[in-house]
């Protein structure tokens, strides 16, 4: 309970940060369906020190957020001199899974096709997501049956990496998770195909789990299980406990691109993970 009201209060507090954020660099906007919400932004940095490329989708509860939204994410990752791509998708209550998966799966293949187009190396690419965001993006990465539904290549792909997602479902979620899962999935639809411990099957792509303890709206224990499927089937993975102060659910899932690696830890691996690939 009190993750859960430190998670509450800590709102303002973020978005007080996200409006002082310095955009030094304007991405590229491209849209790949007639939806307003089907586009993604593309980040070139100013000084590039990586050939290696993020795709990285946003959360906000299936039901909010957007790339512009989440502008201060592809500045960070910029200024650490990589490629970043940000995916928008169809968001709901309005829109039902799977129309998420469907334009995470799109947007991802447009994404790689926009690079390629530029004469950009598509070899090297990190898959990456927070909150919803991981939740989306491992579906798109560890289910084969997604992957063929959708004609996704992820053969470019040489990491994934989830923040704060909810990949397992279960009664022991919060409220907040039950309302929003409820909002996601139409009545009667089985679950289990929108769920990634579910859907998970056997993969090289190696994964990096970021969870927190603290989290106050996913149980720690969710990217347990998830760890632990993937350890099943043989899928390279590592779990991170997060260990930063700031370390509920919206300050470590987003609210770490709003610092540096020297201040936060958590940022800190998620770089030094995707260094040692």
């Amino acid at each position: 309970m009190k993750d859960s009201i430190r998670e509450s209060l800590s709102y303002w507090g973020l978005y007080a940060r996200m409006l002082r954020v310095k955009k030094e660099i304007t991405p590229q906007s491209v849209t790949f369906g007639n939806d307003r919400q089907q586009y993604f932004l593309y980040y070139e940095p100013k000084n590039r020190t990586s050939d290696k490329v993020i795709v990285w989708v946003h959360g906000g509860g299936w039901n909010a957020g957007s790339p512009k939204l989440f502008d201060f994410v592809g500045q960070c990752v910029a200024k650490n001199g990589y490629r970043f791509l940000s995916l928008g998708y169809r968001l709901s209550p309005k829109n039902k899974y799977p129309c998420q998966i469907e334009d995470v799966c799109n947007g991802y293949t447009a994404a790689v096709s926009f690079l390629r187009q530029q004469g950009i190396d598509t070899s090297k690419v990190i898959v990456s997501g927070p909150s919803a965001g991981a939740h989306l993006s491992a579906i798109l990465c560890y289910n084969k049956k997604v992957q063929e539904e959708y004609g996704v290549d992820l053969s470019p792909v040489i990491g994934f990496i989830g923040v704060g997602g909810p990949y397992c479902f279960s009664e022991k979620d919060s409220l907040s998770v039950r309302l929003l899962l409820n909002q996601l999935f139409t009545k009667g639809y089985d679950r289990t195909q929108g769920e990634p411990c579910a859907l998970m099957t056997k993969s090289e792509i190696p994964m990096l789990l970021i969870q927190s303890r603290h989290d106050g709206l996913i149980s720690y224990s969710c990217a347990e299980r998830f760890y632990e499927k993937a350890k099943e089937l043989g899928n390279p993975c590592e779990l991170y406990s997060v260990v930063d102060q700031k370390n509920t659910h919206s300050w470590y899932t987003a609210g770490m691109f709003l610092e540096t690696r020297e201040t936060n830890r958590g940022l800190d691996q998620f770089f030094t993970w995707i260094e040692n690939l």
